[in-house]
């Protein structure tokens, strides 16, 4: 249980890490909307590969694959739609758009995209015996872009940097508890129930990549955006090959 602790920790440094280089380094719109883009390249692989196809294997047959998938997407979008009434819509925006008093729903839409990544993390030791390199390299690249681009849109929304690097603090120990509870609660658990979770994860990261992360690249990195995308994904996918 430990080891799962610690590894959701470590897929959740990158908050720390990006939200640190965006308050150091001035990073144009431009860049973030392709590093972005990356990043969601990076997450297409892991739901297909080591989400949606795991859960396929695990439990074929089983209707645990398309049920996981439904509600994993329709649980993400009606909390989406909760923390945009709460003041989260814009988390991921890089342009200030972030209300000065919307903490509340930026926090529970950062909590929100993260938590099914981290689940994953702790359920690839159940499902291995070991920590699965390529799902903690895709959660580990795609916060990267989340935090340089919500840390600037923080900052110009007058966040202290104090504040800004507790929020990814508190984030990254969220992670860590939900890859804990992850491997925890699915210790033992049926074959239909891993390939449901599995499948869920992945249709709540898809939700997520489509109806924040992609959109904002898009606004910011133009037509490039596509290669980027190619790219996150087929590096990603090297990393599940070799590993």
């Amino acid at each position: 249980m430990g080891e799962a602790f610690l590894w959701g920790l470590v897929a959740g440094s990158s908050l720390v890490i990006g939200g640190w280089v965006a308050l150091r380094v001035r990073i144009g719109g431009r860049v973030l909307g392709l590093i972005m883009a990356f990043g969601a390249g990076v997450l297409i692989s892991a739901v297909a590969y080591e989400l949606v196809a795991e859960a396929f294997q695990v439990g074929a047959g089983s209707g645990g694959v398309a049920l996981g998938l439904a509600a994993g997407a329709v649980t993400f979008h009606c909390g989406d739609l909760l923390i945009g009434r709460l003041g989260g819509r814009s988390r991921k925006s890089s342009e200030g758009e972030q209300a000065s008093g919307a903490a509340l729903g930026i926090v529970l839409g950062i909590v929100l995209d993260g938590v099914p990544e981290a689940m994953v993390v702790g359920l690839s030791l159940l499902e291995g015996g070991s920590v699965s390199v390529a799902v903690i390299a895709a959660v580990f690249l795609a916060n990267l872009p989340e935090a340089m681009a919500a840390t600037s849109g923080l900052a110009a929304s007058a966040w202290s940097r104090g504040r800004i690097l507790g929020l990814w603090a508190g984030v990254m120990l969220v992670t860590g508890l939900a890859a804990l509870l992850g491997f925890a609660l699915l210790d033992g658990a049926s074959v239909r129930t891993l390939s449901f979770v599995l499948a869920f994860a992945g249709g709540a990261i898809l939700t997520m990549l489509a109806d924040t992360m992609m959109p904002e690249a898009f606004e910011h990195g133009g037509k490039q955006i596509g290669l980027a995308t190619t790219l996150g994904f087929g590096l990603a996918f090297a990393i599940t090959a070799v590993a």
